[in-house]
């Protein structure tokens, strides 16, 4: 099954204690240190919405892109209660197309470990390096390769919550450092019957030098990698990495920025 289709619904659910606020801050906290305090940000593969509204609260105007229609439905009616002026793209992030340029651009959450082949990775690069405007600021996190074979593996995880529950069975595969989610999920109907189904995801573990080669290839200035837990540097035992990067190759004078 196409990831992110029925679980979309249940999403929120099971990422209620993602650190979401916290990332914000960060972000914000990231994009200020570049003099970026305001202006056009763009949240690639934003999913449900959640840290697309808690920038756009931050005073950023917001795009969201995703590649899953179900989970720009949630975001789209978080934006419904909010009153947010943001605009929602299905797009995927390997070819997505922006009208123009725009300050920054965050993906969280591990977004970019579902491209699979370093080609494409590279190819999403390319892309933000070209809607970026000059100088602009390039902010991402990605699990590394040590979290999938050490930390999550071949393992299973099972929750259980008043109105859903979920199995969620982690296979790594060395060859390609491919790791496969097959999550089921049973939840409550408005009738109180409670539905299963099961939606498989793949995702792919980097390292940080293979996502700086990556970066310096696609043309942009590798500037920083943080720690995602400590925020300090990185070390061989760092599950997620913070990356800054900036934009290159355009100029003020031919490459502004464009409404």
């Amino acid at each position: 099954m196409e990831a992110y289709t029925e679980f979309a619904g249940v999403y929120d659910i099971f990422m209620e204690d993602t650190p979401y606020e916290a990332w914000s801050r960060r972000v914000c906290a990231v994009l200020g240190q570049y003099e970026i305090s305001d202006g056009l940000v763009l949240d690639l593969g934003c999913g449900t919405g959640t840290m697309t509204e808690l920038l756009a609260g931050r005073g950023y105007d917001m795009i969201g892109i995703d590649n899953a229609q179900e989970m720009l439905s949630c975001a789209m009616k978080k934006r419904d209660v909010s009153g947010h002026d943001i605009l929602y793209l299905c797009q995927d992030m390997r070819e997505f197309e922006l009208y123009g340029t725009v300050r920054a651009i965050v993906s969280v959450c591990d977004s970019v470990n579902y491209i699979l082949k370093e080609e494409e990775l590279l190819q999403v690069f390319v892309l933000v390096n070209r809607y970026l405007d000059p100088d602009g600021i390039f902010y991402f996190d990605f699990n590394t390769i040590y979290k999938y074979r050490e930390v999550i593996g071949d393992s299973t995880i099972a929750e259980n919550r008043e109105h859903c529950s979920f199995i969620w069975e982690n296979y790594y595969q060395e060859e390609g450092h491919i790791n496969e989610y097959d999550v089921t999920v049973f939840a409550e109907e408005e009738d109180g019957r409670f539905r299963r189904f099961t939606e498989t995801h793949f995702q792919r573990g980097y390292s940080l030098e293979e996502i700086k080669n990556l970066l310096e290839e696609a043309g942009m200035i590798f500037l920083e990698a943080r720690d995602g837990d400590t925020q300090g540097s990185v070390i061989p035992a760092s599950e997620r990495i913070c990356v800054i990067a900036r934009e290159n190759g355009k100029s003020t004078e031919n490459g502004g920025h464009h409404e």
